[in-house]
């Protein structure tokens, strides 16, 4: 009797195991995911923030004759003035990566936008953005004459507007 007892209690202790086990599973992958839906919303808010700053850059340029910056470092200080002027407070890796941001490049030269290069599937679909390198942050002024970049927005952003492809 004593026997068929012990049989039982390590079929139970296998079977507690096993459920204890799927469920740390299950708490990690919700972790994960909780962690995936910060790191996007930090990417839409800091890519706002720099489309922010590169209108800003780009519509306050004191000669009269607009332009976009050259590196995302004037973003932070801009030299343009008698008295340095900052669109950002530092320079924001992509919350995705954790590294540099891609660069949209504008006919002249200059930085119109940036977009993460992480090559992941977002949580949040968005139109027809594959992963988050289709996540455009970028400002193309409204009375442009060049065709606007693809996923660009076409109009001043205000504050917490996200791109078109971002929202």
């Amino acid at each position: 009797m004593v026997a068929r007892s012990r049989g039982f209690t390590y079929i139970g202790v296998l079977l507690a195991t096993a459920i204890l086990t799927a469920g740390i599973g299950l708490a990690i992958e919700a972790w994960h995911t909780t962690l995936r839906r910060d790191r996007e919303a930090d990417l839409l808010h800091i890519g706002n923030q720099y489309q922010r700053a590169i209108m800003l850059y780009y519509e306050g340029s004191p000669t009269g004759r607009p332009r976009y910056p050259r590196e995302l470092t004037d973003l932070v200080r801009d030299d343009r003035y008698p008295t340095t002027r900052r669109y950002l407070r530092k320079v924001y890796p992509d919350p995705i990566t954790g590294t540099e941001w891609g660069i949209m490049k504008s006919p002249d030269g200059g930085i119109m936008g940036v977009y993460s290069n992480s090559t992941a599937q977002p949580l949040k679909l968005r139109g027809a953005a594959a992963s988050y390198q289709d996540w455009k942050f970028a400002y193309v002024p409204a009375t442009a004459a060049q065709k606007p970049a693809p996923n660009a927005t076409t109009a001043k952003p205000s504050a917490g507007q996200a791109a078109p492809a971002a929202r």
